[in-house]
């Protein structure tokens, strides 16, 4: 990636983008205060948002939502309306983003293909439960929030996971509690992560409709061919942790190669930090041993949903060596991307493989930055996962990076998620999944030796407890 792609990514920003998040704003500043009574500037945002969407299939709805909400009727038809059309301006704007960062970096992507739909069952009484607490949660208000209320997630959070295709769900209302909890009272928090808030309420909301369950939102296609690891992105919360790594698909059909990602995950609980995350997963061996031995693998018959590849170990083997730099520099330029499904459209969804070398490092004020030809780019170091040697340090040190092109808060951030560094006169490459089959700095494994395996401990105490 070059200067001038950045030139284009900074100042060629998307028309009406900005008019876009201002509306999203307005309707997430209401969520603060609550929906039960709604003041002279909510209202306003609330008609500002019916008014941008009216020509729109959302229109009628949205409309009637906004005045029904404003007059002080909050029904969960009204609330869908508000989250329905919240997330179709963070869509555009995805799109919108997306398709600058494919124009600066010359990249092909293949459009997004439709499912098969079904007919809708009978309502799940999970899901009733989950809509309940997120409609009271609007009405009260992010700021209005007590332990109590917050505390009634759990009911409908036990009763979704109890059925495993609502596990997503699940998952996703439970870290929302678990962040709500750890802040009330809201009111007295300087910056509460309003817009972090309203995209989970948003998201819960409509992936606790019944009809959610009726949609295949993306077709499925079976692959098989060589997959080659670019890198491993951690999400890490307290009650959760997923491994989503990002490869390049080589078919065996000999089509062109396919920039995919495939992502693992496991329940936890907040203790387990660190390189005891990877412990979480040993049920995958052959991925983490892809990330930690920096192989190939070679895949028979994956399901494919756009641009994800749902892992099953039964169908994929270890392969020969494959450097990720060398697979990058080679590949990536070619490789074809795949839309994102139409609920998957966010800003911050947006994640993309690049390669990026001859760069200078500047570190100003614990701010890291790449500078390419006169022109600078921001490095997340604060994205850096705690489960790999990948340090703040290194990304400083290097002259090569492995990483993802993304936006935030108004401006494109690069994650790393492999560097190419010199330490003591000698070049090294340090990953972020390096760990993943153990720690091989040896200062750290003595340290984690000493703490203990607490994942080993946590089992066998579950252990017992099943036993009984």
């Amino acid at each position: 990636m070059l200067g001038t792609q950045l030139t284009v990514l900074r100042d060629d920003t998307p028309t009406g983008l900005t008019d876009a998040l201002d509306l999203v704003t307005g309707l997430d500043d209401a969520l603060v205060r609550g929906l039960a009574r709604v003041g002279a500037d909510d209202a306003a945002a609330l008609a500002a948002l019916a008014g941008a969407l009216a020509a729109t299939p959302l229109g009628d709805r949205l409309a009637e939502a906004a005045a029904k909400v404003t007059a002080g009727s909050v029904a969960e038809e009204h609330l869908l309306a508000l989250a329905g059309a919240r997330c179709a301006l963070l869509g555009a704007a995805h799109d919108a983003l997306l398709g600058q960062l494919d124009a600066a970096l010359g990249r092909t992507r293949a459009p997004w293909a439709p499912g098969p739909v079904e007919a809708v069952g009978d309502g799940s009484p999970a899901r009733a439960g989950v809509r309940a607490w997120l409609h009271e949660v609007a009405v009260t208000g992010w700021a209005g929030l007590d332990h109590e209320l917050v505390a009634a997630a759990g009911a409908p959070v036990e009763a979704a996971l109890a059925e495993p295709h609502l596990r997503r769900l699940a998952v996703l209302l439970d870290g929302l509690a678990a962040e709500l909890r750890a802040c009330v009272p809201v009111a007295t928090m300087a910056q509460p992560p309003v817009r972090r808030w309203a995209d989970l309420w948003a998201r819960g909301v409509l992936l606790a409709q019944d009809a959610a369950a009726a949609a295949v939102p993306t077709a499925v296609e079976e692959v098989s061919g060589r997959l080659l690891v670019l890198g491993v992105d951690v999400h890490e919360h307290d009650t959760a942790v997923q491994a989503q790594l990002h490869a390049i698909l080589e078919p065996a059909d000999g089509g062109p190669p396919r920039l995919v990602r495939s992502a693992v995950g496991a329940v936890k609980v907040e203790t387990i930090v660190g390189p005891a995350l990877w412990r979480l997963l040993d049920a995958h061996p052959v991925l983490l041993a892809a990330l930690a031995e920096r192989r190939s693998v070679t895949v028979t018959g994956l399901p494919l949903r756009g641009a994800d590849l749902i892992w099953h170990d039964e169908r994929v083997r270890p392969g020969e060596p494959a450097d990720p730099f060398a697979s990058a520099r080679v590949l990536l330029p070619a490789a074809v991307a795949t839309a994102s499904a139409p609920l998957e459209r966010h800003p911050v969804g947006i994640a993309e493989p690049v390669l990026v070398e001859g760069y200078t490092v500047r570190d100003d004020d614990g701010t890291t930055t790449f500078a390419l030809d006169g022109q600078a780019i921001d490095v997340a170091v604060d994205r850096l996962p705690s489960c790999g040697p990948l340090t703040p340090e290194l990304v400083v040190a290097s002259s090569a990076c492995l990483g993802l092109l993304r936006w935030d808060d108004g401006r494109w951030l690069l994650q790393p998620l492999a560097v190419r560094a010199t330490v003591k006169r000698r070049p090294v490459d340090v990953h972020t999944g390096d760990w993943a089959g153990g720690i091989t700095d040896p200062k750290i494994a003595k340290a984690e030796a000493k703490a203990g395996d607490a994942v080993a401990v946590l089992r066998e105490r579950a252990g017992r407890l099943l036993r009984r």
